[in-house]
């Protein structure tokens, strides 16, 4: 047997037990090293710490990646194939060995050698435990000494024999793999091995980022680095949205969008894949900014809106059969209860004249909650058969639900918390209910509704808005622009609008007095009163009531005021005050008077 010092290593003895084959290998950076090891105590029975062989398996190393025992590298790149050596080393080379004994340990248990660990170094982690788990390795840990290796060297491997792993790899060979595994990708997509594709592209985004990690944000390189990475990244959730992953389609693309605002194709797939999961909010939002970023994309994106409405309607008309369907087993079940106590109790209800027997078909045998589902059920309901323009249908299911809630309002104290609550949520209903008699053209109950709405909805925009749509459609004049004057008091913004159910306003008015064969002076006396036109005209002449002919001038300098803000408008109803009774009108009123005195005085 040999014995040398391995030099330029002080502290480390070797002893050939058993010699080699051939020539020492050359050992580059990533080569792999495969052995067995068995550790030993220097004391005089040479007590036995680890062997590999007991492990069934033998140990690796990479030559030049940091292993945590770097005294074991000098010890293997010394020995030829098959060759069996004896090496003592100091203490100052061993002290990491506990680390590296448990890990092996752990590992030969089948488990996670860095369970439990920290994001420190080994010694780190040593300190912040106090304990391996092992008594033997504690006691190495509190007194460092000198150990024994036997190594016997069974492979030496080519670096670019074997797949390597990311850690292993240079910058420059990282750089160099990318293109290779997204070219394999993209022919596994065309096989539609979706499931392997991905985890090339996978495999290409992890080496982009570990070599970006090195590079300082915003340089270059960084930035190079990253557009590199945007459409390994769409691959990867191009495939994952194949295989139905859509959690995993959101997640990566939210990561993405956070870096890049403006990828198109990464709001389409988000988009997409939100689709698929019911999330129509944030589908509609990601498909809307897809046409926005692209107009080019507008066509796809409305024949992708189209159909996320048809699968949004399926699959409410899905979800609506299932919960009646368990709704109505429990009913059953509950009213059989109800059935079975009312006859066990039936001489005792005899004389009792209770709520039970006048309660609404419809709430009976339904507790709170449930009807609370059901009022949520039917306003899902008529939104939808309102988009569909099935107006009768949809206010059918809004008056079912305002009845749930009038009964559960009635349970409670008015004012309460839940008496509000509960008004919250028939205001909305309410609103939707009477814009369906607007669409159905009954306006009558369009203004009993909206009046009742706003007793305790005062000055609610909506509410007066359709109000004073059904009274110009019922040709009540005054009403009418009282309550548009009100919504544009409320938003100023909405005079377009106001003017234009002010032309209609005036439209149906001409319309009304055309059908009844009325002329202007018909509409004027039928307003005032039979003379009473006249007197006032004559009163105005004669100057007998000079404060009441001043309150007109007055109100008349007042309507010519509002009238000049919009020239267009003030063409439209003098027109409609041609065709019918106009109060607002002053100077019409003023001439028809004046008029009527000239035709008196003439009579007389």
């Amino acid at each position: 047997m040999e014995e040398t010092y391995l030099l330029k290593h002080p502290g480390v003895k070797k002893k050939i037990l058993a010699g080699g084959t051939g020539p020492l290998p050359h050992f580059p950076p990533g080569t792999k090293l495969v052995f067995h090891f068995q550790t030993l105590l220097d004391n005089f029975e040479r007590t036995v710490v680890d062997d590999s062989r007991l492990a069934s398996r033998p140990a690796e190393i990479f030559v030049g990646k940091m292993f945590k025992l770097e005294v074991w590298e000098t010890l293997l790149t010394s020995m030829r194939v098959g060759e069996v050596a004896e090496f003592w080393c100091d203490a100052v080379h061993t002290g990491l060995y506990p680390i590296v004994s448990k890990g092996m340990r752990l590992i030969a248990q089948g488990k996670d050698p860095l369970e439990g660990q920290r994001h420190m170094c080994g010694m780190g982690n040593l300190f912040h435990y106090h304990s391996t788990g092992f008594p033997e390795l504690d006691e190495l840990m509190r007194t460092p000494q000198s150990l024994i290796f036997i190594m016997e060297l069974l492979q030496v491997g080519d670096p670019m024999s074997y797949h390597r792993e990311s850690w292993m790899m240079e910058k420059d060979e990282k750089l160099s793999t990318v293109p290779l595994l997204h070219m394999r990708g993209n022919a596994m997509v065309k096989q539609r091995q979706f499931r392997e594709a991905a985890s090339e592209y996978k495999e290409a985004v992890l080496l982009l980022k570990t070599v970006q990690s090195r590079e300082m944000p915003g340089d270059v390189d960084y930035m190079n680095l990253a557009r590199m990475i945007i459409p390994l990244e769409l691959n990867y959730c191009q495939c994952m949205l194949e295989l139905h992953e859509y959690y995993q389609v959101i997640e990566h693309i939210n990561e993405l969008l956070d870096k890049h605002k403006d990828c198109v194709k990464g709001y389409y797939k988000r988009a997409k894949a939100h689709a698929a999961v019911w999330n129509e909010k944030e589908a509609r939002r990601d498909f809307n900014m897809v046409a926005h970023l692209d107009p080019t994309l507008a066509s796809l994106v409305h024949r992708e809106l189209k159909a996320l409405s048809e699968c949004m309607k399926e699959k409410y008309w899905e979800e609506k059969d299932v919960y009646w369907n368990k709704l109505e087993a429990k009913d059953e079940k509950e009213e059989e209860e109800k059935v079975d106590e009312e006859e066990e109790n039936k001489d005792a209800q005899d004389g009792d004249e209770g709520g039970k027997d006048d309660r609404d078909d419809k709430t009976e045998g339904k507790d709170w909650q449930q009807m609370l589902r059901l009022v949520m059920l039917l306003q899902e309901q008529g939104k939808v058969l309102m988009k569909e323009k099935d107006f009768q249908e949809a206010a059918s299911k809004f008056k079912e639900a305002l009845d749930y809630v009038d009964f559960l309002q009635n349970k409670v104290h008015r004012g309460d918390e839940d008496w509000e609550s509960l008004e919250k949520v028939r205001l909305p209903l309410t609103l939707n209910l009477s814009q369906c008699m607007l669409e159905l053209q009954h306006y009558q109950q369009v203004v009993q509704l909206n009046d009742k709405l706003l007793e305790s909805h005062q000055g609610h925009f909506k509410a007066l808005y359709q109000r004073a749509r059904a009274h110009a459609a019922l040709c009540n004049n005054e009403e009418a622009r009282r309550d548009l004057a009100a919504v544009e008091k409320l938003d100023s913004q909405f005079k377009p609008f106001v003017r234009q159910e002010l032309k209609k306003l005036g439209e149906n008015l001409r319309s009304m007095h055309a059908q009844q064969n009325k002329t202007y002076w018909d509409a004027t006396r039928e307003k005032w009163g039979p003379g009473q036109a006249r007197q006032k005209s004559v009163t105005r002449g004669s100057g007998d009531s000079e404060e009441q002919a001043d309150d007109i001038n007055q109100s008349c300098q007042t309507k010519k005021e509002e009238e000049s803000d919009n020239e267009n408008t003030a063409s439209a109803e003098v027109t409609e005050d041609n065709g019918g009774p106009d109060e607002d009108s002053c100077t019409l009123t003023t001439t028809a008077a004046v008029s009527d005195s000239v035709a008196s005085g003439r009579l007389a």
